[in-house]
C-alpha cells in the first residue's frame, strides 16, 4: 500500500518535530530535508528518527539539484555519515531510509547504511521535461537489488504526463516511487497506488517559516481527507476533472466528499490537460468511469464521443462524459445548471420578454444560449473573434457583434440581463473586466459564471452600480448534482449539501 511522505523543511529540529506532531495522524513517514536546516542544527540529525517516532527519510539536497545545500560534496558526505553513524540495534531509532542520488556513489555510506537495515532511496531528479526513455532510466538506476528507486520528471503536457504513467505500468516489478512534479503531475501524486508507486511526497502549506506547497503537490490533510489516499487500491472507481489551467475548481472537494458521506469506493482526481486526447487515452488506460470536462475543451472533446446527449448535439458543447462499453458518453450539464439557477435568481419560469447579452462564444456560452433560446429569451452575443459570435448567434437567430464599442452601443437593446461565459476575471486573472467599455445602469440583472473568486472586477462594477449580481457557484452545484446523477446513477442525495466541504 502507498504511503504519505511529509517533507520537513523546517530550519531546526524542534519546528520539524512541532510540524510533525500537528499533522502526525495524515504521515506514515516524514522526510526530514536536513538541508533546509540551520547549520548548527544539523549536528542534531542523528537522534530525530527516536524523537519523530515514525520512519523517517534522511535526505540532503544539493542546490543544483532543486536543494538547499550549499557546502561542498565533502561536507554532505560527512552529514549522510553523521547521520547513520553510531546506529541502534532497535531499527526505530534509526533512519528507515536514506535519500542517495544515482550519481552519488560512496560504498561507506552504503554499506553502513545496509549493516542496520537503512534502506537505500537511490533518487533521480529530471526538473526539466520527462526523459524519452523513462523505462530505461528506471530500470537503470538501481544500484543493488534492495534498493528503492526514486525518479521525479517534470512533465510539460499531457503527453508527458500519459508517458509517465505508462513507464509506471511497465516496470511494476520494481520497487519504486514516480513522480510527475508541477501542476499537471497531481494525479501522479493521488494514484500512487495504482502506478505501484510506493511513496506519495507532501508538504505543509500556510505553516510560518515552510517554504509552503510546491506547485502540484498536496498538503497531508488534503491528500488524506479529501482524496482518502489510504483508501483507494485498483478496485476504486476513478472520476475526474480534465481542463487547463484547472487552478479553480471545486469539484474534487465536491465529489469525494459526496462518495465519503455515501461510502462510495471512488475518488475524483484532478487532470489540468493542456490536450484532450491524451487525457482520454490516460482515462481508457486507467478505467476512468466518468469526468467533467472544461475550459476549454468542451467543444474539443465532441469527436472524441460514442455517444452524445440531445443537449451535447444541439449545443455543440460537452462537459460531462461517462464510459460505457459502447465508449464515451457526452452530457451537458452546464445548461440546465446555467438556466436553473439565473431562473431562481429572478424568481421567474422563463426568459419570455428578456433581451440578453451574452460575453463569450465558447462551450459555456452555447449552454448558455441554448437555454435562453428554450426558455423564449432573445439575445446578443458579444466575443473577440467575430466569426464565432455569428456562428452561435446564426444557430437561434440571435444578434451578434465583436467585444468593442459598436458591440457595447448594440447592448441598449439587450441589458435586461448580461452573462459573462468567459474565464476573464478567474483567479490568476483578477483584474481584468471582459466588458470595460460598457456603463452600468444599476438595472440590469448580472450574471458571471465564475466563481472564484466570489466578485470578479466585473461584478464588483456592476453590484457597484446598483445591480442585481449572481456568480457562479449556484451553477456549479446544480450541475454537479446533475453529474453525479450521470457518473453514480439516480438522483443527487439533496441531503448531502450542507455536508459539502471546501475548505
Amino acid at each position: 500500500m502507498a504511503k504519505i511522505c511529509l517533507c520537513l523543511t523546517g530550519k531546526t529540529i524542534a519546528r520539524d518535530l512541532e510540524i510533525l506532531e500537528k499533522y502526525r495522524k495524515y504521515a506514515d513517514i516524514a522526510e526530514l530535508r536536513a538541508d533546509y536546516l540551520e547549520p548548527n542544527e544539523r549536528l542534531f540529525i542523528r537522534r530525530f528518527p527516536e524523537q519523530a517516532g515514525i520512519p523517517v527519510i534522511l535526505t540532503i539536497r544539493r542546490d543544483v539539484d532543486g536543494g538547499q545545500f550549499t557546502a561542498g560534496e565533502g561536507s554532505r558526505i560527512s552529514l549522510f555519515s553523521k547521520g547513520l553513524a553510531f546506529a541502534d540495534v532497535d531499527p526505530r531509532r534509526n533512519f528507515a531510509y536514506v535519500d542517495l542520488e544515482d550519481y552519488l556513489n560512496v560504498p561507506s555510506l552504503e554499506e553502513a547504511a545496509r549493516t542496520f537495515g537503512t534502506r537505500i532511496i537511490r533518487s533521480y531528479h529530471n526538473m526539466q521535461g520527462v526523459d524519452d526513455d523513462l523505462v530505461k532510466r528506471i530500470r537503470s538506476l538501481s544500484h543493488v537489488g534492495d534498493e528503492l528507486v526514486k525518479v521525479a520528471v517534470m512533465p510539460h503536457t499531457m503527453e508527458e504526463v500519459l508517458r509517465i504513467f505508462r513507464a509506471a505500468w511497465d516496470t511494476m516489478d520494481i520497487d519504486k516511487v514516480l513522480i510527475g512534479m508541477g501542476k499537471l503531475g497531481a494525479p501522479t501524486r493521488i494514484l500512487a497506488e495504482h502506478m505501484g508507486s510506493q511513496i506519495s511526497y507532501t508538504s505543509v502549506k500556510g505553516e510560518p517559516d515552510f517554504p509552503g506547497l510546491p506547485v502540484g503537490q498536496f498538503d497531508p490533510k488534503e491528500l488524506a481527507e479529501r482524496y482518502r489516499f489510504r483508501n483507494i487500491t485498483t478496485k476504486t472507481r476513478l472520476f475526474g476533472i480534465a481542463g487547463y489551467p484547472l487552478t479553480v475548481t471545486l469539484s474534487p472537494p465536491f465529489f469525494n466528499t459526496v462518495f465519503e458521506l455515501e461510502n462510495i469506493d471512488a475518488v475524483y482526481v484532478p487532470f489540468p490537460s493542456d490536450s484532450i486526447g491524451p487525457f482520454l487515452q490516460l482515462a481508457d488506460t486507467l478505467g476512468l468511469s466518468g469526468a467533467s470536462i472544461t475550459i476549454p475543451h468542451k467543444e474539443a472533446i465532441i469527436p472524441y464521443l460514442a455517444q452524445q446527449s440531445e443537449e451535447v448535439k444541439s449545443i455543440g458543447a460537452c462537459n460531462t462524459i461517462v464510459y460505457n462499453p459502447q465508449g464515451w458518453m457526452g452530457y451537458n450539464a452546464d445548461a440546465p445548471g446555467f438556466s436553473g439557477s439565473l431562473l431562481d435568481f429572478i424568481g421567474k419560469k422563463n426568459f419570455k420578454g428578456k433581451r440578453i447579452t451574452i460575453i463569450g462564444a465558447g462551450g459555456v456560452a452555447r449552454a448558455v444560449a441554448s437555454e435562453i433560446h428554450r426558455f423564449k429569451g432573445k439575445a446578443l452575443i458579444l466575443n473577440r473573434t467575430a466569426f464565432r459570435a455569428r456562428e452561435l448567434a446564426a444557430h437561434y437567430r440571435f444578434a451578434w457583434s465583436t467585444l468593442d464599442i459598436q458591440g457595447v452601443k448594440l447592448m441598449d437593446k439587450y441589458r435586461d440581463i448580461i452573462i459573462q461565459t468567459t474565464s476573464a476575471g478567474m483567479e490568476g486573472h483578477t483584474e481584468t473586466d471582459p466588458l470595460e467599455l460598457y456603463n452600468f445602469s444599476g438595472h440590469e440583472v448580472v450574471m458571471d459564471i465564475i466563481y472564484k473568486p466570489e466578485r470578479t472586477l466585473f461584478l464588483k462594477r456592476a453590484e457597484a452600480a446598483g445591480c442585481r449580481v449572481l456568480n457562479g457557484y449556484d451553477m456549479l452545484m446544480r450541475q454537479a448534482q446533475l453529474q453525479y446523477g450521470y457518473f453514480i446513477g439516480g438522483e443527487f442525495p439533496a441531503y448531502l449539501m450542507p455536508r459539502i466541504r471546501f475548505e
